[in-house]
């Protein structure tokens, strides 16, 4: 099963968006799943429901940093190179989907609530959530190929 497929796979179990892209990417990182899914916990429905930035989008983004990030705080290099791998693929994200605003991306579904939702059958028909956590994981396979190159 390749990342994306797993993201939907934990998408569709009940994660968040944010949760379904780092958790797929948990082993490759060395981390615990449930560290993964904890870590990755406060930024479902565009960041605590509150519908800014998308989920999919800040878990492509915390695996970006544990996979290519940097700790030296002081070498300008690394943190530019690492802000140009951000915003190709949030870029990449956007040509895709319009959008990296969760409340722009369901803007279809009218007033969307706070709180989560009870994943319904209903629920996974209305959003087009699962394939933005394929696509953020589809980028991140997708730039680790071209960083290897």
């Amino acid at each position: 099963m390749n990342h994306a497929e797993k993201a939907r796979e934990l998408f569709v179990s009940g994660c968040s968006c944010s949760q379904a892209v780092v958790g797929a990417f948990a082993d490759d990182l060395g981390l615990e799943q449930e560290t993964a899914l904890r870590l990755a916990s406060s930024f479902g429905g565009g960041m605590g429901g509150m519908r800014e930035t998308c989920g999919a989008v800040t878990g492509m983004l915390m695996v970006a940093g544990l996979k290519w990030g940097y700790s030296e705080t002081g070498n300008l290099e690394k943190k530019t190179a690492h802000y140009a791998r951000v915003r190709s693929l949030v870029e990449q994200f956007k040509s895709e989907h319009t959008s990296i605003v969760c409340r722009e991306l369901l803007a279809h579904l009218g007033e969307l609530k706070k709180d989560p939702s009870a994943r319904t059958a209903e629920y996974y028909k209305a959003r087009p959530c699962a394939r933005f956590v394929e696509t953020a994981a589809a980028l991140l396979d997708e730039m680790e190929k071209a960083e290897q190159a």
